[in-house]
Parts: C-alpha cells; sequence; structure tokens
C-alpha cells in the first residue's frame, strides 16, 4: 500500500506560479509511475502529467504543456507539479497517483492522494 499526500496548492493570480508536491510513504515510491490530475466543479477528473519510474520520461496533456513541469525525487518520495503561467482555466483540485505504468486514464493507476485545491484568480 501506499500513502500519497498534496501539498502546495493555495490561491494565486492569473499569470503566476505554485508548485505542488507529493509525498509518499508505505510502499516503494522509484517503482511506481506518479500522476498528476485535476478536478474541476462540476467536470471529470483529467489527465495532467505523468513521469515514469526514474524521471527520464514524462508526458503533458496539451492544456498545460510548456507550462507545467513534473519532476520527481527517489531519494525524497516526492513528486512535483511546477505550474507557471497559471491560468483561471487551472482552477481545480489537483491530486497525484501512482500506478505501474505512465498512462493519462485514471483507472490505471492504484493509489490516490486526497487532493489539494488551486484556485487562480483573473
Amino acid at each position: 500500500q501506499v500513502q500519497l499526500v498534496e501539498s502546495g496548492g493555495g490561491l494565486v493570480q492569473a499569470g503566476g506560479s505554485l508548485r505542488l508536491s507529493c509525498a509518499a510513504s508505505g510502499g516503494t515510491f522509484s517503482s511506481y509511475a506518479m500522476g498528476w490530475f485535476r478536478q474541476a466543479p462540476g467536470k471529470e477528473r483529467e489527465f495532467v502529467a505523468t513521469i515514469n519510474w526514474s524521471g527520464d520520461s514524462k508526458y503533458y496533456a496539451d492544456s498545460v504543456k510548456g507550462r507545467f513541469t513534473i519532476s520527481r525525487d527517489n531519494a525524497k518520495n516526492t513528486v512535483y507539479l511546477q505550474m507557471n503561467s497559471l491560468k483561471p482555466a487551472d482552477t481545480a483540485v489537483y491530486y497525484c497517483a501512482a500506478g505501474q505504468f505512465m498512462v493519462i486514464v485514471t483507472r490505471r493507476y492504484a493509489y490516490w492522494g486526497p487532493g489539494t485545491q488551486v484556485t487562480v484568480s483573473s
């Protein structure tokens, strides 16, 4: 079992930046692919970014490509999401997830954190 806890969310103005962290415990963090997803009110949870176990392969949703960067530190059992040039459309609860493969579908991730709220004001 892997436990995940996100942090770093908050309120930021459009054009600003935030860095989300997701700390893992209870499992072999370095053996998992990690993903970030988000869910806005009234919408389905959507893929944001994913990274493989070693950190040398990454994939992003088109909506965040060039603005967001996913990274991981296996020594610290933590995955990060650096978010720059934030837009009001990025407002959502952001979740990290751990899974066997680097994929974009939610059902392929076995473990989820409780989420952290990101609000971008215009």
